[in-house]
């Protein structure tokens, strides 16, 4: 029967019958269409797909099988013409989420886990070495000293909230690794958020400002398909992207405190930094020290507090005069050389 298959490439965002294909087949294997991914390598018996799995850059989701025709012949070689399709367009370090259950199952096509969320999400890599690796190339840049300080940013754009932050944070350390990012769902992209952030900080001689890998997980490229719960779906984000920081980032360059500034606004943001302390600090759940957190206050002008989202709220009402009090003099230079991308 296997002979018979056909193995292409669809982009469902072009065909709506390859769309409403797409998504009966993953509900029949209880999973949810992933809004970010449109491409899918399907394998198909007399036009009608049988299996797909989906890219997303270097992301593999939506894997599903018809469960009429599942066997290891046709999920092996599904996940072959998946990684060969992903090699040809650029991406050869290839990630995946999947279900605690399916670990051997793709194990067995040459993924390995980095970190799993019991009873919820796995992550793995095509790379039995990769996340090693990293931290190798990590290194290379610890910095000698007892108290050694972190902060994760997406500075979107940096503000005077940032640099405070980071200020703050290098002045109770002996050093601070600043990781921005990179991800481009942001209005400003990573390359422009990475060189406000060292432009914003060059003064401060105690500071490696770092781009961040694909080990950093973002709120926006974390696949929701197989999680149907809201809170399942925070728990395990929060904790895929604190663990691997807890257990591969942290040990590698010492560090053992992390600062947050507080989240006045946005109440996602804020359970993470509540999550923080169970993930980062809790002595049960990881062989890893713990990190400890120190959450900061954000600082106000006037009676506004500082803030990216305020900054980007004021750009695009053209209230110039307002985001440069809230900016540091280098990110200005840079948004008044650029107002017209931020216009309505």
């Amino acid at each position: 029967m296997y002979d018979l298959v056909d193995y292409t490439v669809i982009d469902i965002s072009k065909s709506e019958q390859d769309y409403q294909e797409i998504e009966q087949l993953l509900l029949r294997s209880d999973l949810k269409l992933d809004p970010q991914v449109t491409l899918f390598v399907v394998a198909k018996i007399s036009a009608k797909i049988i299996a797909c799995a989906g890219i997303d850059r270097d992301i593999i989701k939506c894997v599903a099988i018809d469960p009429d025709y599942r066997g290891n012949q046709l999920n092996l070689t599904l996940m072959d013409y998946t990684i060969k399709y992903a090699n040809e367009n650029g991406y050869f370090h290839l990630f995946l989420y999947t279900k605690p259950e399916n670990i051997d199952f793709f194990k067995g096509c040459g993924f390995y886990p980095i970190v799993e969320i019991t009873g919820l999400v796995v992550l793995m890599e095509n790379n039995p070495v990769g996340i090693k690796q990293y931290c190798k190339k990590l290194n290379a840049q610890q910095k000698a000293g007892k108290k050694i300080g972190s902060i994760v940013m997406n500075a979107n754009p940096f503000t005077k909230g940032h640099q405070y932050l980071i200020q703050y944070a290098a002045s109770q350390c002996d050093w601070l690794h600043v990781f921005v990012v990179n991800e481009n769902a942001s209005l400003f992209s990573f390359d422009t958020r990475l060189k406000l952030v060292k432009d914003g900080t060059q003064q401060i001689k105690n500071v490696t400002v770092h781009a961040s890998s694909p080990y950093i997980i973002s709120r926006a490229t974390f696949p929701t398909y197989f999680l149907k719960d809201k809170a399942k779906i925070d728990r395990a984000y929060m904790g895929i992207d604190l663990l691997i920081f807890r257990n591969y980032i942290a040990p590698t360059l010492n560090i053992n405190y992390r600062f947050v500034g507080t989240e006045p606004y946005d109440e996602v943001t804020k359970a993470y930094n509540e999550a923080m302390c169970y993930w980062l600090e809790d002595k049960t759940i990881s062989n890893c020290p713990a990190i400890t957190v120190v959450e900061v206050q954000r600082i106000t002008e006037g009676d506004t507090i500082i803030s990216a989202s305020v900054v980007r709220e004021l750009l695009a009402s053209e209230q110039y005069e307002q985001v440069k009090k809230l900016v540091p003099s280098t990110t200005w230079d840079y948004l008044s050389a650029n107002l017209d991308k931020f216009k309505i």
